[in-house]
């Protein structure tokens, strides 16, 4: 059984220079090899060394042969469900679907180099949306290729413990710094009036009402039941968050992170709201969907609703 890291040499019959190396072994102890060329033999050397530091002391298994693509698929699939949100999860697979796929998704994983995602945002930077945007035109936004990057790392670090990658090449790549608009905030004079038009709607002022002075997530919201209010102690308790899958159906799930899992302490004038409110509750949800009362309301309903006020 020959060690990883072990090279050989030989000249071909078209004169160049051909060395493999060792870089793991097959699961019948068959070596699994790596090839490095060079038109003179000092170029092959020197290129060899070079490969066998990488590897040496590495064991790589088959599925080191995996494309990206591939690897993606699998580590979607087997690896990352239960471990992350399913939004979180469907945005990693949209991520590899239109932006790492279509680029380098053919590329073998363990022959993927720093450089090829390094060359992948910046193409991703300068023509990577899929639609032309307004503002963007076919420019992918940074903060989009940083989740894009956070999703990669992620994947090639398992790779990296799972044996099919000697180290992880995003480690030195250099993402771009996200550019987020600066937050608006409302003036007295917008707030008072953005109050008086809610007020107006019967069936959303108490939840604009809340999610002005709580700051909970809409989603958050979406998510109250009435088991979480306790009137006497003023509080709500933030347990769940309402989530959308692909074809528009309602998840339930935890709240984003851990931390998130709260009882925030309520105003008065918003507890008096949800006491008056819940005298005329029909269903479990506080803020239950109009049209069908057993269902949380829809966190898109309830933005597109905001929109329109």
């Amino acid at each position: 059984r020959r060690p990883s890291g072990d090279g050989m040499v030989r000249k071909r019959d078209d004169g160049r220079w051909e060395g493999r190396i060792v870089v793991g072994h097959k699961g019948n102890g068959d070596p699994i090899f790596r090839y490095v060329y060079g038109a003179t033999q000092k170029e092959l050397l020197s290129k060899l060394h070079q490969r066998i530091d990488q590897f040496t002391d590495v064991e790589l298994t088959e599925d080191s042969r995996l494309t990206l693509s591939e690897w993606l698929d699998k580590w979607l699939s087997e690896y990352m469900p239960g471990t992350i949100r399913d939004g979180t999860l469907r945005g990693y697979k949209m991520y590899a679907r239109n932006y790492v796929n279509p680029y380098i998704g053919e590329k073998i994983v363990s022959q993927v180099t720093s450089f090829d995602f390094q060359k992948l945002y910046a193409k991703l930077r300068k023509q990577g949306r899929l639609h032309p945007h307004p503002e963007y035109e076919n420019r992918l936004a940074d903060a989009t290729i940083c989740r894009i990057h956070s999703m990669l790392h992620l994947a090639m670090k398992t790779a990296v413990r799972e044996h099919l990658i000697p180290k992880n090449p995003l480690d030195s790549v250099t993402v771009p710094k996200p550019n987020y608009k600066p937050m608006q905030i409302l003036n007295e004079e917008q707030l008072a009036a953005f109050l008086a038009a809610v007020d107006k709607d019967e069936v959303w002022r108490d939840f604009f009402y809340t999610e002005l002075t709580t700051g909970l997530r809409r989603g958050e919201i979406c998510g109250l039941k009435w088991e979480d209010f306790d009137e006497m102690a003023h509080t709500l308790k933030v347990s769940r968050s309402v989530g959308i899958k692909g074809g528009g159906e309602l998840t339930i799930d935890l709240p984003k992170t851990p931390n998130s899992i709260r009882t925030i302490i309520l105003p008065t004038t918003t507890t008096e709201r949800l006491r008056e409110r819940k005298k005329a509750a029909l269903t479990e949800w506080i803020f239950p969907n109009p049209l069908h009362p057993e269902n949380p309301m829809n966190p898109n309903s309830a933005y597109n609703r905001m929109k329109v006020i």
